[in-house]
């Protein structure tokens, strides 16, 4: 009997699926444990450097973002630095961010420019910057596989992308920055959750902050929902709406857990009438969460994969591409705002993940930096079936952008 060999588009499609089945396996036997160091922790803190009682002559010229962490920091050296270690206590500072191409594959040996400051004097320091910037304020929160310098090589890279005037701080919690790490990643992401929330409390209450950007990649959106939930839930003597321009950029987080608690709470009628709303850009060519999304067994929110195969069939004979997107809130057309807003970045992806469009693709960069600035419709973006969700088409051919200088903006 003859055997019929599958097609080799059916061939692909069956690697792809046993690779995703297999590759939590894989992982898993090659996870090793975090350990602990040849050097006791509390060592690298002893330092007054790590500890200041009062503010040090900082240069803002030399060190001009700010940042807050639950690393472990280590003032051993001559030149402090961020380990990966949960730290004892979250610590606040300035550094300044590296200059270099989002897409460098070996990161840099070269440190980052950083200095601790006193809780207090630190956030006198951000008040006057704010105040400066009629009380705005941009949060970074970085995800999954970071350390300190490619998360601060990030930062600095919105803030020239963006153009950005008011104060930029870089939440930075303690990710191991390697591959093979995503549970320990998870792990510490959840237990940095109660730190963050707290941060964010005090700066939601400040009577100067009139407009926190929330900016998360990857991972660092399952930190900043919740802590947006609890700020909502107990925010007191302000209205918590200041957080009111949230990006969630490869968001690794559910999509329909989004659905039910982000868009019922975080994005509740009072909320969008007073100006908070949250982008989402997802990509189905983001190979990040398409294993984060084989691990999970759901469909991750800045991955548009079908679960419902019916739904993905019913999209084929409408002649429609097969994804699907969080849905907006019931209440939105009511209020006559886009509480949510899903920019698909498909067509346009760049990288060997696709996991960071808005820092690698020309298109995806405008996009981006336009949504920090508050524009509520940039220019390139393409209407879908849904009224919520946008595509930022292809390249056209014979076009080529410098998407690096594009992306990087030095001037």
């Amino acid at each position: 009997m003859k055997t019929v060999r599958p097609s080799l588009p059916k061939r692909l499609a069956l690697k792809a699926k046993w690779t995703t089945l297999a590759l939590p396996w894989l992982v898993a036997g090659c996870v090793t444990p975090v350990e602990y160091g040849d050097i006791p922790h509390s060592a690298y803190v002893a330092s007054d450097r790590c500890n200041p009682t009062a503010e040090s002559q900082l240069n803002e010229k030399d060190k001009p973002f700010f940042f807050v962490t639950s690393r472990l920091p280590n003032c051993l050296t001559e030149d402090i630095s961020l380990l990966n270690h949960r730290g004892d206590k979250v610590r606040y500072g300035r550094f300044d961010g590296p200059i270099a191409a989002a897409q460098d594959v070996v990161e840099s040996k070269q440190g980052v420019p950083l200095s601790f400051t006193e809780p207090q004097q630190w956030w006198i320091n951000l008040v006057d910057k704010m105040r400066a910037a009629d009380g705005r304020v941009l949060v970074y929160v970085h995800g999954f596989k970071e350390t300190f310098y490619t998360s601060s090589r990030d930062t600095a890279q919105i803030s020239r992308l963006a153009n950005f005037k008011g104060p930029v701080i870089q939440y930075s919690w303690p990710s191991q920055g390697a591959l093979l790490k995503y549970p320990v990643d998870e792990t510490n992401m959840y237990w940095d959750e109660r730190n963050f929330r707290k941060f964010l409390m005090q700066l939601a209450q400040l009577e100067t902050t009139k407009e926190i950007v929330l900016v998360s990649h990857s991972l660092g959106a399952r930190l900043v929902l919740p802590s947006v939930e609890h700020v909502d839930r107990n925010v007191t003597n302000s209205d918590s709406s200041v957080i009111s321009n949230i990006i969630l950029v490869s968001p690794d987080v559910d999509t329909q857990d989004f659905e039910r608690d982000a868009t019922e709470e975080i994005l509740s009628g009072r909320r969008v009438r007073n100006d908070r709303r949250i982008t989402v850009y997802a990509s189905l060519h983001d190979r990040a969460l398409s294993i984060s999304d084989g691990i999970h067994g759901y469909p991750r929110l800045g991955r548009p994969r079908c679960f419902d195969p019916f739904e993905a069939a019913d999209l084929k004979a409408r002649n429609l591409p097969e994804r699907c997107y969080a849905a907006q809130p019931k209440y939105a057309e009511a209020i006559d705002k886009l509480a949510l807003t899903i920019i698909d970045t498909t067509a346009i992806s760049r990288g060997r993940t696709g996991h960071s469009n808005y820092l690698l693709s020309a298109p995806a960069c405008r996009d981006f930096a336009a949504v920090v600035n508050g524009e509520r419709m940039p220019e390139g973006r393409q209407a879908t079936h849904l009224p919520h969700v946008f595509l930022l088409p292809p390249i056209r051919k014979g076009d080529k952008p410098d998407h690096l200088a594009i992306c990087r903006r030095t001037e």
